[in-house]
């Protein structure tokens, strides 16, 4: 089942970007719109691992963006990113797919940041953030924590899983930049490359989105009023190394 959804191209202000959309296998829930990182497109194991939240009614959509569709080695800026990202949203959401709402809006490291980035300004009902990159290696002092916050700050339920060891910015440093904040954050074995411990990560995911399935909608976009504010993994999904 997963990665075996044909690519589809959609046009953006930036080229053509690739959308593989994996329908969900019955109803109840919405869309889960995932990028990737600046250093794979969206065959990485974690963003395949996901696919799998089909089997819980979740319709699931990978984004590649212009930028690798063109064989390209370097990620583009942001705001590209960000306008690929927008145009594809109004695709899935307005064009000829029509995707179930409500739409949750995530990815992977540089995706995870698009995400947070766009989040508000889409109408998202929740985020998924995993590899969130705080800052460069070694660098804290440029700190990404505005991106971070941008959701949160609009009252979004985000969710973030990141690797014990992640020299971008490791879970204790990404709880202290959300303490206090409707978001969860969820510890895995690992550095900023994909977890090995998939079923932690699907199971994190998978919690999230229903936790946004059973809360109160507010508006066409079903954004929560009553997000989960708990900031550390439930017992039995915590994994120490």
């Amino acid at each position: 089942m997963t990665g075996r959804a044909r690519g589809r191209r959609v046009d953006t202000p930036q080229g053509p970007a690739e959308v593989r959309l994996h329908r969900a296998e019955g109803p109840g829930g919405g869309t889960l719109v995932l990028g990737h990182g600046a250093g794979a497109g969206v065959e990485t194991a974690d963003l395949q691992a996901l696919v799998g939240l089909v089997s819980s009614g979740w319709t699931v959509a990978l984004v590649q963006q212009p930028w690798r569709v063109a064989g390209r080695r370097v990620a583009t800026s942001a705001p590209t990113l960000d306008a690929a990202t927008t145009a594809v949203l109004s695709t899935l959401r307005h064009g000829r797919w029509r995707v179930p709402e409500p739409v949750v809006l995530g990815g992977r490291s540089a995706g995870a940041r698009v995400a947070c980035r766009l989040a508000g300004a889409v109408g998202a009902a929740g985020v998924v953030a995993l590899a969130f990159p705080l800052y460069p290696p070694g660098r804290p002092e440029r700190s990404r924590a505005d991106e971070l916050l941008a959701p949160v700050r609009d009252g979004i339920p985000t969710l973030v899983v990141q690797g014990a060891r992640d020299p971008f910015g490791g879970p204790r440093e990404i709880r202290s930049v959300l303490a206090g904040r409707a978001a969860r954050v969820v510890e895995v074995p690992g550095d900023h490359g994909p977890t090995r411990d998939l079923p932690t990560l699907r199971d994190a995911v998978s919690d999230f989105l229903d936790g946004l399935r059973l809360s109160p909608a507010a508006g066409p976009s079903g954004r929560a009023q009553e997000p989960d504010t708990d900031e550390h993994p439930p017992p039995t999904r915590s994994t120490h190394v």
